[in-house]
């Protein structure tokens, strides 16, 4: 992963063609959620897998306002390829942009390429590094909000990862944060800057664990 880019940066800007034509990140993320993952390559197996799975759960994103795209380092011709296959593996109609990063610029801007010490298998016959398999959560203010990193051979969990949102979102309404394995509609944690005094008003009958730890259910 990159030293440079942290929780609470600004996500870095930049213009790419895509499968659904050229973008202005920025622009193109406006006023929603965003979330850019990125894959070693076109026609990799665990890959096609998971941009299947993110097309049947597109609605799941956008209802959450979260748009979503992707990141290869091949050419619109390839992308173009892949997803034919994408569909026919996973039995869906593949819409979301593909970044065409074949000369590694946006991979470089967000430090998603390997280095052949690390594995030398991923790498282009070429000598050329491949791009790591991180997911980038943005807000609307183009604040990146989490960083993953996959190995190659474990695919993405997309439940997890509507989870981060949910929470990310809900934090943001409220003075809370959320418990291990918290998901929506379970009991929440109330934020320590919150006294007792207005954790009683604004959670009344919330729970006392510790000092330290009080739990509330949410009515939204």
């Amino acid at each position: 992963m990159s030293n440079t880019l942290r929780l609470g940066d600004i996500a870095p800007d930049f213009k790419a063609d895509t499968t659904r034509g050229p973008i202005s990140f920025h622009e193109w993320i406006g006023d929603s959620w965003a979330i850019l993952f990125s894959h070693p390559a076109d026609y990799t197996p665990v890959c096609t897998t998971e941009l299947a799975e993110v097309a049947r759960r597109q609605a799941d994103f956008a209802k959450r306002n979260v748009k979503l795209i992707g990141l290869s380092v091949d050419d619109i011709q390839s992308h173009q390829g892949w997803i034919q296959d994408i569909n026919e593996v996973g039995n869906v109609k593949f819409d979301i942009p593909i970044i065409a990063d074949d000369a590694r610029k946006v991979s470089t801007l967000y430090g998603m390429l390997d280095q052949k010490a690390n594995d030398p298998t991923n790498v282009t016959p070429s000598g050329l590094p491949l791009t790591v398999r991180s997911v980038f959560i943005i807000d609307p203010k183009k604040k990146i909000r989490l960083i993953i990193t996959y190995p190659a051979s474990c695919g993405r969990s997309f439940d997890e990862i509507l989870r981060v949102v949910d929470s990310l979102q809900l934090t943001d309404r409220q003075p809370v944060a959320t418990p291990v394995n918290w998901t929506p509609g379970d009991d929440v944690i109330i934020h320590v800057a919150v006294s007792d005094e207005d954790a009683q008003k604004k959670f009344p009958g919330y729970k006392t664990h510790k000092p330290y730890l009080r739990t509330a259910q949410l009515k939204e």
